[in-house]
């Protein structure tokens, strides 16, 4: 096809082009005078989120450029890591675990299980969050300030995340709830509200100042002292 455009794709990002367009990693697209880079990227299945950049000819063009017959679109990664903008992460619905891992590390995760697409974009916006989603059509939304998550279980989510923006952990310091901050409370106050067990063999406690839940180095110190090991591993900390 003498009148169309090449969009070729890295290997960390061929998963995103079709089935049929992975082994080469180029999907060709139909030229259309009015389209600019950003809009043929796109179109060719890879949100602007994970681009770096878009060479033509070896030479870094805008987003915003026009193209040309037979020009390939030669797309470069997201450089990782990326810094972890001021308000820190906001998850879409089918990131509930994901979210609650990254709170276990100490990191601002906000999550909903009923937040809508138009209100997580604004939302991420609004209080300078990166906002994380398996959706690329949300992430394709304008102004969108996101990163696609990769992986299908939650620990895979979470080293993408890590290695994505390598952020500095303060683990166990927030509550895996709601995400606020966790104060010491003494055992005293909270007695009543603590299995027998509990009350009989742990003295230390924290209480989530803002839905009330309490924390103790409990039954699954160990699962989340290896989970915190390894992310603490992972970004260097």
């Amino acid at each position: 096809m003498t009148d169309a455009v090449d969009v070729a794709v890295p290997a960390p990002l061929r998963f995103l082009l079709p089935g049929r367009d992975r082994h080469r990693g180029v999907r060709r697209m139909r030229f259309d005078p009015d389209a600019t880079v950003a809009h043929l990227v796109q179109a060719a299945g890879v949100p602007l989120t994970e681009v770096g950049g878009v060479r033509v000819g070896g030479e870094p063009v805008p987003l915003s450029a026009r193209t040309r017959p037979g020009t390939v679109l030669e797309v470069d990664p997201v450089p990782r890591p990326q810094p972890v903008p001021p308000g820190g992460f906001l998850l879409d619905v089918g990131l509930g675990t994901l979210a609650r891992r990254l709170r276990l590390l100490g990191l601002e995760a906000a999550w909903s299980n009923d937040a809508q697409d138009a209100d997580l974009a604004a939302r991420a916006a609004a209080e300078e969050r990166v906002l994380l989603t398996q959706d690329r059509g949300l992430l394709m939304r304008r102004g969108v300030r996101g990163a696609l998550v990769r992986g299908s279980r939650p620990d895979d989510q979470l080293a993408d995340v890590l290695d994505r923006f390598a952020p500095s952990l303060d683990p166990l310091t927030r509550c895996t709830a709601c995400g606020a901050r966790l104060e010491p409370v003494p055992k005293a106050d909270v007695a009543d509200r603590l299995p027998p067990g509990t009350r009989r063999t742990f003295d230390d406690f924290s209480r989530c100042p803002a839905c009330g839940r309490v924390y103790w180095h409990g039954a699954h110190a160990r699962r989340i002292g290896e989970l915190v090991g390894r992310a603490a591993r992972q970004v260097g900390d």
